[in-house]
């Protein structure tokens, strides 16, 4: 206990000098911002600020760039939660029961959750990480390609069995997001796949476009279908603060507090593993969630706790996938392999020896973020008056405000036309996914995960000399198999052993 006081006096002395809390506010806003516009993302602010930082401190640069990345988490779930276009793929669980919470007029009540829950999932994992960040390092080195592969398996599998409409249509969705995963090159063999001669397809088909088609467009599509876009009862909102139907209830969020607290958990726990990160976070926490819910109807009819979970689970995330970047040197995450590159630019070479050799810069980071978050928590919250205002317009002039922040957010990627085409393409399918009971999100979650559990499967299999045995052998990946049973047996056995109440 002594030891971690001492390093909270000691970061915090460090995190609070004028000049970094300065360099903080500025990456934690441009962070908020970068959130907010669809497909553009922490690490492509990250990387694009990082040569502008040269000429600051290291500490005060890396807090800089910090404070971009872990402010991105906020901005993401807004457009989530105002458009139904999420900032990124961490923020697309947000979009279930965030959306619908504005559409019954309760957007503002929906961000002042979000930001509350984002402040604490935030929170929560900073105090793991001054707690448990040697421990966790130490238990995430442990995992290789077998246990990848099952916890692969299992999040795709957990979000398919989620879906209520049909199960059946949940798997086509994640087949769907598989097949799509494949094209490109196959990065052992070297062998093109299904680019059908176009180098634009060389390097795969980038989630980006196809997020935003999906959930952006194709719901733009659907609501002008639909004639839902005439529906007046958004501009009828009272956007002040001072109403008080704009704050959440204090008891609803006691009543969540336990919701609060496993989502940040659960999004520490998954943001330490290399390569899991904020988006499985949240799909995690959110199913979880709906599993043990005594409502799970509710969820995705905007239903608090299926707004709480993801938050909570994605910012824990950011807070987890900065251990292993700080006590091994592993990026845990994209944006946290940029600022791996920022420590190297620095001369910094993060592992076990920078707590040791540079504590006051290793722990003036980890205070840096607890900082960030009380920051962002004021700004989310000061700023949801303008925030509002979006949703407050018609929706006549919604729609090209929507299709230009689609077309901005994805082009901004590559400058790529064909990712533009890709962005229609998918905005059509989302439109048809939705009018047809499909699941985007499962679609979304397996091309994100495809070419990681692809290429995590093919390396078991290199280090076996068992075939799939492999998986049964090792205690973790067992463990993760054992757990996929219980997912998909428990609906049917709850359903034989729990007797169905009649009126």
């Amino acid at each position: 206990m002594g030891d971690i006081l001492t390093n909270i006096v000691q970061g915090f002395s460090v995190a609070l000098t004028p000049m970094n809390v300065l360099l903080l506010l500025l990456g934690a806003f441009i962070g908020m911002v970068v959130g907010i516009i669809p497909g553009f993302g922490a690490s492509a602010a990250i990387a694009i600020l990082l040569p502008l930082t040269l000429s600051l401190d290291p500490t005060g640069a890396i807090i800089m760039l910090a404070g971009i990345y872990y402010g991105s988490q906020y901005g993401g779930g807004t457009t989530s939660i105002l458009i139904n276009t999420p900032g990124d793929s961490a923020a697309v669980a947000t979009t279930f029961d965030g959306y619908p919470m504005t559409m019954q007029g309760k957007a503002g009540k929906a961000l002042i959750t979000q930001a509350i829950a984002s402040f604490v999932g935030g929170t929560v994992g900073v105090i793991l990480i001054f707690s448990f960040a040697p421990m966790f390092a130490k238990v995430a080195l442990k995992f290789g390609p077998p246990e990848y592969f099952m916890l692969m398996m299992m999040g795709m599998l957990t979000l398919v069995w989620m879906t209520d409409d049909s199960k059946l249509k949940g798997f086509i969705s994640a087949f769907l997001g598989l097949a799509i995963a494949t094209v490109g090159v196959d990065v052992i063999s070297g062998t093109q796949r299904y680019t059908f001669g176009s180098p634009e397809l060389i390097n795969g088909i980038s989630f980006i476009p196809v997020t935003i088609g999906l959930f952006g467009l194709g719901e733009l599509f659907y609501r002008i279908y639909a004639g839902s876009h005439k529906d007046d009862r958004l501009e009828k909102l009272d956007l002040s603060l001072a109403n008080k139907n704009t704050w959440p209830k204090m008891k609803e969020l006691l009543a969540a507090k336990f919701t609060f607290l496993r989502g940040s958990v659960i999004g520490f726990v998954t943001g330490v593993l290399p390569g899991a990160g904020a988006t499985i976070a949240s799909f995690f926490s959110y199913t979880i969630e709906k599993k043990i819910s005594k409502e799970p109807q509710e969820f995705g009819k905007g239903h608090l706790p299926g707004l709480i979970a993801p938050e909570t689970a994605n910012n824990g995330a950011t807070s987890g996938a900065m251990v292993p970047l700080l006590t091994l040197g592993i990026p845990g995450s994209a944006s946290t392999a940029i600022l791996l590159g920022a420590f190297l630019m620095y001369g910094l070479q993060p592992g076990p020896l920078l707590m040791i050799e540079k504590p006051d810069f290793a722990w003036g980071i980890i205070s840096s973020m607890y900082l960030g978050n009380v920051i962002l928590l004021v700004i989310n919250i000061v700023a949801i008056p303008v925030f509002l205002m979006i949703v407050k317009l018609p929706y006549r002039f919604l729609i090209p405000v929507i299709i230009a922040l689609c077309l901005i957010g994805t082009f901004s990627l590559n400058s790529s036309l064909i990712e533009i085409w890709i962005l229609l393409i998918f905005g059509i399918v989302g439109f048809f996914m939705k009018l047809y009971g499909y699941s985007p999100a499962a679609l979304v979650l397996a091309l994100v995960l495809g070419p990681l559990a692809e290429n995590t499967l093919r390396q078991s299999l290199i280090m076996s000399e068992q075939g799939m045995a492999i998986f049964l052998t090792r205690p973790v990946s067992l463990l993760f198999l054992m757990l996929i049973v219980v997912i998909v047996v428990y609906p049917y056995v709850k359903k034989l052993f729990i007797p169905r109440h009649t009126a």
